[in-house]
């Protein structure tokens, strides 16, 4: 079974700093490329950044130099650390597992950035 478990959302401040974690299980997860995405109310979902199993990177232009992308592998965790967020980046972010035809999704967890 797949699965894809996001944890450490919750309110958040303008300005202020989250780090989210996806544990996954049920997938060889160092041949998965690890992504972030976030869908905001009334919004198409949008990519927010992935990693590669070569740790290569990508961020959407938004998040470069604010958000970090990491992975352990170790520990089957991708990890997203968030800083000086906006309250526009208020959204649910889902975690995603990306190997050819085959894609997974988190639940989500919500990311409310408000004072």
């Amino acid at each position: 079974q797949v699965q894809l478990v996001e944890s450490g959302g919750g309110l958040v401040q303008p300005g202020g700093s989250l780090r989210l974690s996806c544990a996954a299980s049920g997938i060889s997860f160092r041949l998965f490329t690890m992504g972030w995405y976030r869908q905001a109310p009334g919004e198409q979902r949008e990519l927010v950044a992935t990693i590669t199993p070569n740790d290569s990177t990508n961020y959407a232009d938004s998040v470069k130099g604010r958000f970090t992308v990491s992975r352990d592998n170790a520990k089957n965790t991708v990890y997203l650390q968030m800083n000086s967020l906006k309250p526009v980046e208020t959204a649910v972010y889902f975690c995603n597992a990306d190997f050819g035809p085959f894609q997974a999704w988190g639940r989500g967890t919500e990311v409310p950035v408000s004072s």
